[in-house]
């Protein structure tokens, strides 16, 4: 009875399945190549590549345009000094004046102050001044000594009423009294709407000596003013509020 017991045992054992040894692996399927996703990378290279194509073509289509260094109040005008180049995108929807229309800007007014550190367009000149109500604009012909050295457009200044004395024959007191009268104030508070540029090639001299200024002032002084100025007998004097201080 012990052997026939030991026996079936031992058959039990034997009908179990047999394990793989450790060392052994199933094998793996070969890797799908899949050549519509590579093609498709391809493409994706390909058309990211011709997008940063155009990016730089348009970037490189760019203009010279004119960039205001100097405020231009209303009536002034354009001028080498008060203007430098700059390169933009060009853009149709945008009315740049290209630098090399300097010369052509120069004869149009702005119809509004013009504001240093912007880039000129044509919306911003005409043929006539844009002087503000209750402003009218005079023009001076002013010798050397008449004006202050260095000055320019936007510059505040004053103008004053000079002229020599009466004559020697007038007595001490008529001497006084006329001086006292030439050298009133015409103007106390008048802005420079134009004066040439010590780079303009065309400065506007007159006679090749004078210094041709444009005042913009209050109407009711322009006539004293400009009288005045037809008799030679004006002076400038810069005052508080220029726009270089």
């Amino acid at each position: 009875m012990k052997i026939q017991e030991r026996t079936g045992a031992g058959a039990g054992r034997s009908a179990a399945p047999a394990q793989p040894s450790v060392g052994d692996r199933l094998p793996t399927p070969p890797r799908e190549r899949k050549p519509a996703l590579a093609a498709l990378a391809v493409l994706l290279i390909l058309v990211g590549a011709l997008g940063a194509t155009m990016l730089v073509l348009q970037a490189g289509d760019r203009i010279e345009v004119i960039k205001v260094t100097q405020e231009i109040p209303a009536g002034g005008s354009v001028s080498t000094s008060n203007t430098t180049s700059v390169m933009v995108a060009k853009d149709d929807s945008i009315h740049y004046v290209e630098y090399g229309q300097l010369k052509q800007l120069q004869k149009l007014k702005a119809v509004n102050p013009i504001p240093a550190g912007v880039v000129a367009v044509g919306e911003m000149f005409g043929d006539a001044a844009g002087v503000a109500a209750g402003k009218a604009t005079v023009g001076l012909s002013l010798k050397a000594g008449q004006y202050p050295t260095g000055i320019k457009q936007g510059d505040t200044v004053a103008a004053y009423r000079v002229s020599s004395a009466s004559g020697s024959s007038n007595s001490n007191s008529n001497s006084s009294s006329s001086s006292a009268a030439d050298s009133s104030v015409i103007v106390d508070s008048a802005r420079v709407s134009y004066v040439p540029g010590p780079k303009d090639s065309g400065d506007e001299l007159v006679g090749s000596t004078n210094l041709a200024v444009t005042l913009t002032v209050d109407s009711d002084k322009a006539a004293a003013l400009a009288q005045a100025a037809s008799n030679g007998e004006v002076a400038l004097v810069q005052v508080p509020g220029n726009s270089g201080n």
